[in-house]
């Protein structure tokens, strides 16, 4: 869908279409199978699909039709390969999102196409749940870019470039949460700017694992919230060719290390979930520990790994611990923007008022697990300002 006019990022979930989306992909049976796996997003008008065989058939379709709003695009094709037309669609279609399908494992050729533009990924073979989650996320990019780019020219204060931003921003966390079988997550986050440095992210991997992300880049506003952007990019790439949290932790400090020109950093906690026996596995880069709470509503804080803070210690190794999740248990991952939530007095409320609250009110389900940390953070701020983001992630086992 192309437009003059600002678009809402909800557009995606209200149904406004239809998108119309590239497939290239050289696989003859992937056109029917989209097709009928997409039949209901179709019928509804919701996506449009035209599809191409390689690179140069893309291209040509990508010129000939400027209603394509997004590229989903296989890696290993003739003529023209995938990573090649990443770098030739700025040319034809500067304001459109690409995603690139690879094998599991792939990770050179990931990196390699998201250092290109690729705006994210999938794996083969293809889970079309996660595709959906993937092309809405993706359009919902889109759309916000495009609002940014219709109201460039009239914007008239800083305010304004930086409420455009804020959206874009949201736009990249997740929106809709898995209900695997016998568990369920839920996050949300509220920036203290227009651009906040905090973000959560999930992920799902092999084995019907979920990959569980909370983090905290060091500043505020337009540079904290690019960092965060590649950091967040690092942390999902690590996540698919990495197994172990700690391994993944390494590799993405490594990263940042190496191009690291402004001297920032960021507190993580990377966590995977395995839905078959309960254990959940982590690794820390100075972020707060994990809360676990019982269905009696007694707690405990899980113990950290002890890893510094990713960014600014080349070839640090990072460590990780496991612990076994019971039935009816809940794992509260949040940020210092709860721990160090101040009222008017500049005292810093602590994770014990969370702790007690959830004592007299055991947790019944993520979401409103989530908003009870912020009805308890409100309660003890009072009408004093909030200094810093605040992010709360949410896995309950059933």
């Amino acid at each position: 869908m192309t437009t003059d006019s600002a678009v809402d990022s909800d557009s995606v979930e209200d149904g406004l279409g239809p998108f119309k989306i590239l497939v290239v992909d050289d696989e003859p049976d992937l056109e029917p199978l989209v097709r009928q796996r997409m039949r209901r997003e179709i019928r509804a008008g919701r996506y449009d699909f035209v599809f191409a065989r390689n690179g140069v058939e893309a291209l040509r379709e990508l010129e000939s039709d400027d209603k394509i709003d997004m590229v989903l695009s296989d890696i290993n094709m003739p003529q023209m390969d995938g990573l090649t037309l990443l770098q030739e669609i700025p040319k034809a279609k500067p304001n459109i999102r690409s995603v690139i399908i690879s094998a599991y494992g792939d990770m050179q050729n990931i990196r390699t196409a998201m250092n290109r533009g690729a705006f994210d990924f999938i794996t083969k073979p293809v889970d079309f749940d996660d595709l959906r989650v993937t092309i809405d996320r993706t359009l919902r990019h889109v759309l916000e870019l495009r609002d940014a780019l219709s109201v460039r020219d009239r914007l008239v204060a800083i305010q304004n470039e930086l409420d455009v931003a804020k959206n874009m921003q949201q736009s990249i966390l997740p929106r809709t949460f898995p209900e695997g079988a016998g568990y369920r997550v839920y996050g949300t986050m509220r920036p203290a700017r227009n651009i906040g440095g905090d973000f959560f992210d999930l992920m799902s991997l092999q084995f019907d694992r979920v990959g569980l992300v909370v983090a905290d880049v060091s500043d505020k506003g337009v540079a904290a919230g690019l960092f965060m952007m590649s950091t967040r990019t690092l942390l999902k790439g690590a996540a698919v060719g990495r197994g172990h949290p700690g391994e993944v932790l390494t590799e993405v400090n490594s990263l940042l290390v190496q191009e690291n020109e402004t001297g920032m950093f960021v507190t993580v906690l990377y966590a995977v979930f395995d839905p078959r026996t309960g254990r959940l596995t982590y690794a820390s880069g100075g972020e707060h520990p994990p809360l676990l709470i019982h269905p009696d509503g007694s707690s405990e804080e899980l113990p950290l790994t002890q890893g510094v803070v990713l960014g600014v210690a080349p070839e640090y190794v990072y460590m990780e611990n496991s612990v076994d999740i019971s039935p009816g248990d809940t794992v509260l991952f949040v940020t210092d923007g709860v721990t160090e939530a101040m009222n008017e007095s500049q005292e810093p409320m602590g994770m014990q008022r969370v702790r007690d609250h959830f004592a007299a009110s055991p947790p019944t389900d993520p979401e409103s697990t989530a908003h009870a940390v912020f009805d308890v953070i409100k309660a003890f701020s009072g009408s004093a300002p909030q200094h810093d983001d605040i992010t709360c992630l949410v896995l309950r086992r059933e």
